[in-house]
C-alpha cells in the first residue's frame, strides 16, 4: 500500500484520471461555473447603479442598467442550470469509475489479502467511502472553485473601489482563511478516523445477523449490542468534536464578518463625510464586502468536506494501488493434452502470518490419470490445505506440484483452474437462478440439457424439478437444505467436464441415500474409459472413499499410512482406529 498519506492535490489526480476520458463534461462544467460566476459577481454593481440611477433621475441610463441586468440573470441562471447538470454527470462517472477500479483491484489479489481484511471492511471501502468521495466533483470543487472565483472578483472590485477599505476587507478574510484551513485540517482527520469507526460498526452488525442462529442460540444479544455501541460511542465521541469545531468554525465567521460591516459603516461614513467616495460607492462597497466574507465562508465550508473526503480517498485509493496478483500478471503454460497426472514433492506450507506453525511438512503424493485417491484424518491434519496448493490459492513455502512433470508454477493459473472441477465442504450457492449457479465458471457454450444431465449426475434433478420454477428457481438461504446445496455444487463440478475432480468433504451435507448416490458418481468416474479424470476426495465419512484406489491418511500435516482400504485395516495403524471409530459411533 502507500507509504505516503494522499495529499489534496494527489487525490484530486487520482479522480481526474479516472474522468479525465470524459473531459468534455468537465470543461463543459467549469466553462459554466466561469460564465455564471462573472455574471453572478456584475450582479450588485448594475442592481445598485440602477437603483442611484433611478434615484438622480438618469432614465437613459437607468433603463440600460436595468437591460444589463437582466441579461446577467438570465446568463447566471442558464449557467448555473448546466454547471450543475454537468458536475451531476461528472460526479455519476467518478463514483463509478472509482467502484470498478476498486472492485477489480480488490478480486485480482492473493487469497491471503482476504485472511487479513474484514469483509465489512472493504463492503464500506466500496460503498459509503467511494460516494463520500464523489463529492468532491459535483459538490466541493463546484462551489469552492465558483465562490472562490467571485471571491476574488469582488476583492478586486472592492481594492478599486477604495483601496485601504478593501484592504482591512482583505486582513478580515485572511484571518478567516487561517481559521478555515485549521479548521479543515482537522476535519480531514476526523473522517479517517469516522471512516474506520463505521466500518468496524460495520463489521460486527454484518458477523452478527449472518450468524444470528448461533446468537440466539446462545443468547448473546446483549453482548451484541455492547459491542456495537462500542464503536457508536467512538463515532459519538468524534462526531461531538467536529461538532466543537464547527461551533468554533461558526463562531469566528459572524465575529469576522459583523466587524467587516462595521469598519465598512465607520470608516465608509467618515469618507462620505470628507467627500472622498460617494453612498452609491459606500452601497457597493458594503454589498462587495458581504459578498467576499460570504465566498470566503462557503470556501472554508466547503473546503473542510473537501477535506473529509480526502480523508475518506486514502484507503480507497491505497486499496485501487495493490498490484494485481502474480498468477494474474505472469502468462504460463497451456499444455495442449492435460493427463491429470499430479505430483506432490516434499511439499512443506506454513501461513505468512504463522511463519512458526508448519501445515504441511515434507509431503510427497502422487495422483495418476483415471485414479480416485482420498485422503483422511483427523481434523487440522492439512487435508484441506492440499488441495488449496493445488488449486494455487496458496504456493508451498519448500517443495513442488507437478502437473504431467511441468511444475504448477510454470502454468497458466486461468487455464489450470478451469480444467478443475471443486465441490467444498461448505458450498456457497450465488443469489442467481439454479441452473445460473449449476453453469457458473463453465467458459464453453452450454445448453440446458447439459445443465440437467450434470443435475441427473449428480442426483440432484428431481428435487430442483419439483421445486415452483424448476431449474429457474432464485437460491435463497432457506429454501435449499445443505445436502442439497452441496448436490448443486457437484453438478457444478460436474458440468465443466474437468480433468481434475476434488471433492473436499463433499458429502458432508448429505443424507444417507445422497451420500450413496454420490458414490455412484465416483463408480461412474472411475469406470469412463472414455474421460481420464483425476479425482481426489477428501472425507471424514470413511464409508465413502473405501472404493478408493488409494487412501492417503495424514496426521499433523505428514502423510503416515498410504495404501488401499484393505491394505490399511490390515496395517492395524491411524485408520483402522479412524474406521473402528466410525463403526462404533454408528452402533
Amino acid at each position: 500500500m502507500l507509504a505516503e498519506p494522499v495529499t489534496v492535490s494527489r487525490a484530486l489526480l487520482r479522480m481526474w484520471q479516472l474522468v479525465a476520458q470524459d473531459r468534455w463534461v468537465i470543461f463543459a462544467a467549469f466553462s459554466a461555473l466561469i460564465i455564471a460566476a462573472l455574471s453572478e459577481i456584475s450582479v450588485p454593481h448594475y442592481l445598485t447603479a440602477s437603483i442611484f440611477s433611478a434615484q438622480s433621475g438618469e432614465v437613459a441610463v437607468f433603463h440600460r442598467n436595468v437591460r444589463l441586468l437582466v441579461l446577467l440573470c438570465f446568463t447566471s441562471g442558464i449557467c448555473s442550470g448546466l454547471r450543475g447538470c454537468c458536475f451531476g454527470i461528472a460526479n455519476m462517472i467518478l463514483v463509478k469509475r472509482m467502484r470498478e477500479t476498486l472492485y477489480s483491484s480488490l478480486l485480482l489479489q492473493d487469497i491471503s489479502f482476504f485472511d487479513s481484511e474484514t469483509v465489512g471492511d472493504l463492503t464500506s471501502r466500496l460503498g459509503a467511502d467511494c460516494q463520500q468521495v464523489s463529492r468532491v466533483i459535483g459538490n466541493d470543487l463546484n462551489l469552492i472553485l465558483r465562490n472562490g472565483l467571485q471571491g476574488v472578483g469582488a476583492l478586486i472590485y472592492l481594492l478599486y473601489l477604495s483601496w485601504p477599505l478593501g484592504l482591512c476587507t482583505l486582513i478580515i478574510c485572511s484571518t478567516l482563511s487561517a481559521v478555515m484551513l485549521l479548521y479543515g485540517s482537522y476535519q480531514k482527520k476526523a473522517a479517517k478516523l469516522i471512516q474506520e469507526c463505521t466500518a468496524s460498526a460495520n463489521e460486527v452488525a454484518q458477523e452478527t445477523f449472518s450468524l444470528m442462529r448461533t446468537v440466539r442460540v446462545y443468547g448473546t444479544e446483549k453482548d451484541e449490542v455492547e459491542r456495537y455501541k462500542h464503536w457508536l460511542g467512538k463515532l459519538a465521541d468524534i462526531s461531538l468534536r467536529q461538532s466543537a469545531a464547527y461551533g468554533f468554525w461558526n463562531l469566528s465567521f459572524n465575529t469576522l464578518y459583523h466587524s467587516t460591516q462595521i469598519i465598512a459603516v465607520l470608516f465608509g461614513g467618515t469618507s462620505i463625510l470628507a467627500g472622498h467616495i460617494t453612498a452609491e460607492q459606500l452601497t457597493k462597497f458594503i454589498l462587495y464586502s458581504e459578498w467576499l466574507i460570504y465566498s470566503t465562508w462557503w470556501v472554508g465550508d466547503n473546503l473542510s468536506s473537501l477535506m473529509q473526503s480526502v480523508g475518506a480517498s486514502e484507503k480507497v485509493f491505497q486499496l485501487m494501488d495493490l498490484l494485481p496478483s502474480d498468477q494474474f500478471i505472469s502468462k504460463g503454460l497451456k499444455l495442449q493434452n492435460l493427463l491429470g497426472h499430479i505430483e506432490f514433492e516434499n511439499v512443506s506450507f506454513h501461513y505468512s502470518s504463522r511463519p512458526t506453525v508448519p501445515v504441511l511438512q515434507h509431503v510427497s503424493i502422487s495422483v495418476h490419470p483415471n485414479e480416485v485417491v482420498a485422503i483422511v484424518g483427523l481434523s487440522g491434519s492439512g487435508k484441506s490445505t492440499l488441495v488449496n496448493l493445488l488449486l494455487r490459492l496458496y504456493e508451498p513455502t519448500n517443495g513442488q506440484i507437478l502437473i504431467d512433470g511441468f511444475s504448477l508454477k510454470e502454468l497458466d493459473v486461468m487455464w489450470w483452474r478451469e480444467r478443475i472441477g471443486f465441490v467444498g465442504q461448505e458450498p456457497r450457492l450465488f443469489r442467481m437462478d439454479i441452473s445460473s449457479n449449476i453453469r457458473y465458471g463453465c467458459t464453453r457454450d452450454i445448453k440446458q440439457k447439459d445443465v440437467e444431465w450434470a443435475a441427473k449426475q449428480a442426483y440432484a434433478h428431481d428435487f430442483i424439478s419439483s421445486l415452483p420454477h424448476g431449474y429457474q428457481t432464485l437460491v435463497d438461504d432457506d429454501l435449499l437444505s445443505g445436502g442439497q446445496k452441496q448436490r448443486i455444487a457437484i453438478a457444478r463440478a460436474i458440468l465443466r467436464d474437468p480433468t481434475v475432480l476434488i471433492l473436499d468433504e463433499a458429502t458432508s451435507a448429505l443424507d444417507a441415500e445422497s451420500e450413496h448416490n454420490v458414490k455412484g458418481v465416483l463408480r461412474a468416474i472411475r469406470s469412463d474409459l472414455a474421460t481420464r479424470r483425476s479425482v481426489i476426495v477428501i472425507a471424514h465419512r470413511l464409508s465413502t472413499i473405501q472404493a478408493a484406489d488409494r487412501i492417503v491418511v495424514m496426521d499433523a500435516g505428514q502423510v503416515v499410512e498410504m495404501g488401499s482400504h484393505r491394505e490399511l485395516l490390515l496395517k492395524d495403524g491411524l485408520y483402522a482406529r479412524l474406521t473402528r471409530r466410525q463403526a462404533d459411533a454408528v452402533a
